[in-house]
């Protein structure tokens, strides 16, 4: 219908309203990404909008729906609302690409950037079995919780496990060659095990894998990100010299337990930062003791593996080295992991949960600015 006088202000008032709502996926109003079809207004006060879907099968068509109600219900003389989803064509779709990404034909690694911002941590070991994944899904919550922006790369190809331990359940959404990532506890996550039926094992060699993680990087959409945190393969393999050359300013963390064998592989591990010229974060020890009824430490695994790696790639690099943290053994670190919900979260006052929140702290204190920046000024004579 023709809207006129009064009806007309409550229009422009929903239309205000539509752009508070943001895009689950995207993090920007709808308004901005061109996915407001119509609004139109009843003289009875029902509020009818059109929304387009970036896709079809869109897996927040209930989120969007229900974020548009809510806002639209709030704005006065609206008594009911009506949500119409419609899916935009081939042609909104690239010019939502082309919004977000730029007209580049070859999509590019936002943080290898020279005026990147974020901080990009790539979570190493020297074998598997010490926890690697459970030290980086909880630093990625601890993150978020403190209210920072976060993606977790699950760079592990062959043992991808931090879908299941962060609870990302659902599937990426592919607008054109541009894939958005799914988010659990606040934090982006993308995996390989997103792409693959059930639990289908991986079966390629070092290009494949390479490949693999520059779509990871470059191909999704991570937005403004404080923290990328890559969960590697154990050891020294093509991942991690695939992450060097892609990603050439990460950081390496290196994970490893109190035992004096873990240690020394983890010892490799973060030696190979003096190949990669990476810089080296620190080192984490998990696994470090079991708390006992009577409140004495159990050191299941020994103790002192922590600080020998610390101190041996400290010598190795020239620098300091430090050790982050002490992560004992908790039966709810496990559990948390195998719900899907990080210990961090679900069990905060624990100890291991306090132990990786302090880690996180640690690796996050530093704030985002401009050192390290190309400014792209040259100096002048006087």
């Amino acid at each position: 219908m023709s809207v006129t006088g009064s009806t007309s202000t409550v229009v422009e008032a929903v239309r205000a309203a539509l752009g508070t709502v943001e895009d689950p996926e995207i993090h920007k109003p709808i308004t901005e990404l061109g996915m407001v079809k119509s609004v139109d207004v009843s003289a009875d006060g029902l509020a009818h909008v059109g929304v387009y879907l970036t896709v079809a099968g869109c897996p927040m068509r209930e989120t969007i729906t229900s974020r548009v109600t809510e806002a639209v219900s709030k704005v006065p003389g609206v008594e009911r609302v009506e949500v119409e989803l419609d899916v935009m064509s081939d042609e909104q779709r690239t010019e939502l690409r082309r919004s977000l990404r730029g007209d580049a034909d070859e999509p590019v690694i936002p943080f290898a950037q020279p005026g990147s911002l974020t901080r990009v941590f790539c979570v190493a070991s020297g074998k598997g079995g010490v926890g690697k994944s459970s030290v980086t899904v909880n630093l990625a919550a601890a993150m978020a919780r403190r209210g920072m922006k976060v993606g977790v790369v699950d760079a592990d190809i062959y043992g991808h496990s931090v879908p299941r331990m962060i609870g990302a359940a659902d599937r990426p959404t592919k607008i054109e060659n541009m894939i958005m990532p799914p988010q659990s506890h606040g934090v982006k996550v993308i995996s390989i095990g997103m792409f693959t039926d059930g639990n289908t094992p991986v079966v390629w060699r070092g290009p494949m894998l390479h490949r693999a993680l520059q779509q990871f990087l470059a191909d999704v959409f991570w937005g403004d990100l404080d923290v990328l945190l890559l969960d590697l393969p154990p050891g020294t393999g093509d991942v991690a010299i695939s992450t060097a050359q892609l990603v050439p300013n990460a950081e390496l963390l290196v994970v490893t337990t109190p035992q004096q064998a873990a240690a020394e592989v983890a010892e490799r591990a973060g030696s190979i930062s003096t190949q990669t010229r990476q810089r080296l974060a620190g080192v984490v020890e998990n696994m470090s003791w079991m708390e006992m009824p009577d409140g004495s430490r159990n050191e299941i695994f020994g103790s002192g593996g922590g600080q020998i790696v610390a101190d041996s790639l400290s010598r190795t690099v020239g620098t300091t080295v430090p050790l982050l943290g002490q992560i004992p053994l908790d039966v709810a670190l496990r559990e948390g992991g195998d719900a899907g919900t990080p210990i961090v979260l679900g069990k905060p006052e624990s100890a291991a949960a306090q132990a990786l929140d302090a880690i996180a702290e640690k690796l996050t204190v530093k704030a985002r600015g401009l050192a390290g920046m190309s400014l792209n000024i040259s100096p002048v004579g006087r």
